[in-house]
């Protein structure tokens, strides 16, 4: 059966009406940084992020979306999911109580190892700039959308 993606075509309206935080803890702090990492968002804006699962953080402060590239990226870490849900494209994502940007998309590269998750950010600066701390804790929350 061929079935066709949703994301093939734009949506007319935003199905997320109410979802839950997504909530980590980094188990790696990550250093560095690229100025032509290629990485390719794929279309679809939104993953499911299971619990136990271990995801890459990367930001960059291009204008990144679900299926553009993204050269510029800094590394953050690598985040054990504690808490799964969907995370979404626009989504706030904290890192120890500090917003670090907002979800851009993902790279599936590593996949089925990991997806890196694209933040979208104001500021370059890695993991070991920000001075984060193993256990630190993430959270991705929903924006524009009830949180029940």
């Amino acid at each position: 059966m061929n079935e066709r993606d949703v994301y093939d075509r734009p949506l007319q309206f935003n199905p997320y009406y109410a979802k839950v935080p997504v909530k980590g803890r980094l188990v790696v702090v990550l250093d560095g940084q690229l100025t032509d990492r290629g990485l390719s968002l794929i279309q679809q804006p939104s993953r499911a992020l299971k619990a136990g699962e271990i995801h890459e953080l990367i930001v960059t402060t291009e204008a990144a979306v679900p299926g553009g590239c993204v050269g510029e990226i800094a590394y953050v870490g690598f985040a054990e999911i504690t808490s799964g849900g969907v995370a979404l494209a626009g989504d706030e994502v904290i890192v120890e109580g500090e917003t670090l940007g907002h979800l851009a998309g993902f790279d599936e590269t590593h996949s089925p190892n990991h997806l890196n998750v694209v933040i979208r950010s104001t500021s370059l600066r890695s993991g070991a700039e920000l001075r984060l701390k193993l256990g630190g804790e993430v959270v991705i929350r929903p924006r524009e959308v009830h949180v029940s």
